[in-house]
């Protein structure tokens, strides 16, 4: 039965984090860990890049897609059930993962994995609004989870290629499915119910936000940002391992800089997000990562594959991603106050089909082993969102 009083979840907020952070960090880790092994998997499972292309584009659709459905199930049957069922989907199939052989089930397991990581995380945030929604604590978890999150691709990859190296790859899922069975366990006792006993009576639409015009634009802003890096985390394991002669473990700590940068960039984004607004914010963000495709071009025609030519730029474009994401959710929800929770869903699930679908459609239709999906994608998708800003700076 759900509390009457969410806020007698009474953990200290140490323990509190304890808790809720280790789902938040493996949902991100089940796609950045497993990058380094990337360009060896076609041969391992015996089938194309294009297919193990897959393994990414549909882990992240699924993230954000799971999101619209797993929502109002933990509105409905509570956030404990949901919680604990993705940690056991997400255990299981990380399991599932290690002993797979085939390609096509290998596929079929990642869906799966990031079906329990989507749960995951809807629990949780659901958890942590009505725990803490306007109480002094919720900057603090907010802040935390959101920094903690912010390093899993600077360190992913790295743990991921020291554990591919020392004992397989098929350890990298054995090593995702270690922690999620101890979590699982812990929450069974740990985790208690927090849903308000009548919010699983309140009706779900979309309709407000997918007739704003604002809310259009900064999701596709979002997705222009988060399909910037996407493509580049797409593109970048065989740029660097196949084209440039890295190892698994020099390609992690290449690609472990452009996470540094954007958690550099992001303490001190709040100055200039003040000064500029969310458009002025998002346009800077745009014009930024298009001069970091620029340089990304200048670098692809005149020098072989290496840091210099692909890397450097990449940090340019990833201070733009942080400059566009900082605002984004704010400019696409800023209309929604009393529907937070439908809204937030519906803009993270519309992302992700963006960085998905059109990210991957780059990655296929130019040649994934070199840098021309990422230029290709961040000069049409950064043009096009421009031209959205624009329309709405003449609707408003």
């Amino acid at each position: 039965m759900p509390n009457r009083n969410p806020r007698l979840w009474s953990y200290s907020l140490p323990v509190a984090l304890a808790l809720l952070a280790p789902f938040n960090i493996l949902a991100s880790l089940g796609m950045d860990i497993y990058l380094p092994v990337v360009p060896a998997m076609p041969a391992i499972l015996g089938t194309t890049p294009a297919t193990i292309q897959l393994t990414l584009t549909l882990y992240m659709i699924m993230l954000g897609v799971g999101q619209v459905v797993f929502g109002p199930l933990s509105d409905r049957w509570g956030r404990r059930p949901v919680l604990l069922g993705g940690a056991l989907l997400f255990a299981g199939t990380s399991l599932a993962l290690a002993a797979t052989s085939t390609a096509g089930l290998f596929l079929a397991l990642r869906v799966a994995q990031a079906a329990g990581a989507s749960a995951m995380l809807v629990a949780l945030f659901a958890t942590v609004r009505d725990v803490y929604a306007g109480r002094p604590e919720s900057a603090v978890v907010y802040s935390l989870l959101n920094a903690m999150l912010a390093c899993v691709p600077a360190f992913g990859p790295i743990v991921g290629a020291l554990i591919a190296e020392n004992l397989g790859w098929r350890a990298i899922f054995m090593g995702l499915a270690a922690p999620a069975v101890v979590m699982l366990v812990w929450s069974l006792a740990g985790w208690h119910e927090t849903r308000p006993r009548d919010e699983g009576m309140r009706g779900v639409s979309f309709a407000p936000m997918l007739r704003n015009l604002p809310f259009w634009a900064y999701t596709l802003a979002f997705g222009t940002a988060m399909g910037t890096f996407f493509v580049f985390f797409s593109t970048a394991p065989r740029v660097l391992i196949e084209k440039a002669g890295y190892s698994e473990f020099g390609f992690s700590l290449a690609f472990a800089t452009v996470a540094f940068i954007m958690m550099a960039t992001a303490r001190f984004a709040a100055r200039f997000v003040e000064r500029w607004g969310i458009a002025g914010s998002v346009m800077r963000g745009m014009a930024t990562m298009i001069l970091g495709a620029f340089l990304l071009l200048a670098g692809a025609l005149f020098l072989p594959p290496s840091f210099l030519s692909f890397i450097l730029p990449m940090w340019l474009m990833a201070v733009g991603i942080v400059f566009t994401t900082s605002v984004t959710a704010n400019g696409a929800l800023e209309d929604f106050g009393d529907m937070a929770g439908t809204a937030v869903a519906l803009h993270f699930c519309i992302q992700s089909l963006i960085v998905g679908l059109v990210g991957t459609a780059f990655v296929v239709a130019f040649d994934g082993a070199t840098a021309m999906p990422l230029i290709a994608y961040v000069t049409v998708m950064a043009v096009v969102t421009l031209l959205a800003l624009m329309r709405l700076r003449r609707w408003s």
